[in-house]
C-alpha cells in the first residue's frame, strides 16, 4: 500500500471553485466536503493491478484477452474514461464474470493517443482501430459497447462481420442532450484553440463537462464520502469509482472535434448523416441482432438519446452504477448474458 495524496478530482482548482459556488449558503456544507476531499486524496491505494493479457493490436489500441470457454465478445469502451470500469475490482467486474458464464470477453484498451494522432477522429477509431480488431477473428464476435463506445460499436457494427450487438448507456440521439448541449458547446469552443495546437483534448477539458452537468452531485458526493467508515466496502467503492472518474487518456484533437462540433452540436448520428466504411449507419437496419440497455436516471447518457432499439431494456440504476452498482448483475450483467447466449 502507498499514500496517494496526488490524487484529486481534475481540474482540481476548477473542482474548488465549484465547490465554493455550490455551498456558498452552507459553511456546515463546504466544510464536510473539503474533509471528504482531504480523506479521498490522502487515502491508500492498493498496487495497481496487472492487465489482462493482450490478444492483438492495432495501432495503439490492445485486445486483452479474459480468457473463458465460449463466443467471443469484444467490450468497446468510450475514449472517454479508461476501460477498467468494466473490470473495477475482482469482486466486481462484469468482464471476469461474463468469462465464468461460457463466454470469451476481451476488452478494447483504445491505449494513449499522442500528438502524432491529432487527425484521428471518432469514425477513424472505427475503421482503423475497431473494424481491424474484429477481422482477427476467424468467427464474427459479438460486439458490447459502453457510453460512447457503444456510438462507436454501432458503427462497426453497421461495416458488418459481428454476430450481434449489445449497447449499454449509449448516446445516438444527441438532441436528447437538451440544455446540456449549450453548455458543452460553450466549453468546447473556449478550449478549442489551446486543443488544436496541443493536437490533443486532454481529459480536464472532458471532466469538466461532466462535471457540468450536475455540479450539485459532484460536490455532495464528497460531504458524503467524508461521512464514510474508512475501510469500508463503501468507502473502498467510492474511491475506486473516483480514481475511474479522474483518470484517462486526452482524445485525438480530431476525435475531440468531431464529437463536440458532428455528434453533439450536429447530432450527426441521430440525423442520419454518419458513415463508417462508406455505409451510412443506421441502429435500426444492422446486419445483426441488437439489443439495449437504457438507465431512466441516466446524468451523463439521458435516456432521451437512446437508440431506442425494439429490444430495448430500461434499468432503474444510473449510469455507472448499471455497470458496478449494488443491483448491477440482476439488472444488467445477467440479461445481457443471456441475450449474448441467445444471439
Amino acid at each position: 500500500m502507498h499514500d496517494a495524496p496526488q490524487h484529486g478530482p481534475r481540474p482540481l482548482p476548477l473542482f474548488l471553485e465549484m465547490l465554493r459556488e455550490e455551498t456558498a449558503a452552507s459553511p456546515e456544507r463546504r466544510a464536510a466536503a473539503l474533509v471528504g476531499l482531504k480523506a479521498y486524496q490522502e487515502a491508500p491505494r492498493a498496487s495497481k493491478k496487472r492487465s489482462a493479457p493482450m490478444r492483438f493490436r492495432a495501432g495503439r489500441a490492445r485486445l486483452r484477452d479474459y480468457g473463458g470457454d465460449g463466443r467471443a465478445v469484444i467490450f468497446v469502451p468510450s475514449l472517454i474514461n479508461p476501460p477498467f470500469i468494466l473490470d473495477l475490482a475482482p469482486q466486481n467486474s462484469l468482464l471476469r464474470w461474463c468469462s465464468e458464464q461460457g463466454l470469451h470477453p476481451y476488452l478494447l484498451d483504445w491505449g494513449e493517443p499522442t500528438p502524432a494522432d491529432r487527425a484521428m477522429d471518432v469514425t477513424a477509431h472505427v475503421e482503423r482501430i475497431l473494424l481491424p480488431l474484429i477481422a482477427r477473428f476467424d468467427e464474427p464476435p459479438l460486439l458490447v459497447g459502453y457510453c460512447l463506445g457503444g456510438t462507436l460499436a454501432i458503427g462497426a457494427a453497421a461495416a458488418g462481420g459481428i454476430a450481434g450487438l449489445g449497447l449499454i448507456a449509449t448516446p445516438w440521439h444527441f438532441t436528447g442532450f437538451g440544455g446540456g448541449r449549450t453548455a458543452i458547446g460553450e466549453l468546447w469552443q473556449s478550449a478549442k484553440p489551446v486543443c488544436e495546437r496541443m493536437g490533443l483534448v486532454p481529459m480536464e477539458v472532458l471532466q469538466t463537462g461532466f462535471w457540468r452537468l450536475d455540479p450539485g452531485r459532484t460536490v455532495s458526493k464528497y460531504e458524503a464520502f467524508g461521512r464514510m467508515e474508512p475501510g469500508s466496502p463503501g468507502w473502498h467503492g467510492f474511491i475506486a469509482l473516483e480514481d475511474w472518474a479522474n483518470a484517462g487518456a486526452p482524445l485525438p484533437y480530431a476525435a475531440g472535434r468531431q464529437l463536440f462540433e458532428e455528434f453533439v452540436g450536429d447530432d450527426l448520428s441521430g440525423k442520419g448523416g454518419w458513415t463508417v466504411a462508406g455505409r451510412t449507419v443506421d441502429p435500426h437496419a444492422l446486419p445483426c441482432p441488437a439489443v439495449e440497455f437504457v438507465s431512466l436516471s441516466d446524468r451523463i447518457v439521458p435516456k432521451e438519446s437512446a437508440a431506442d432499439l425494439a429490444d430495448r431494456h430500461d434499468l432503474g440504476s444510473g449510469h455507472v452504477g448499471m455497470i458496478v452498482g449494488g443491483r448491477a448483475k440482476v439488472q444488467l450483467w445477467e440479461p445481457l448474458v443471456q441475450w449474448l447466449k441467445r444471439a
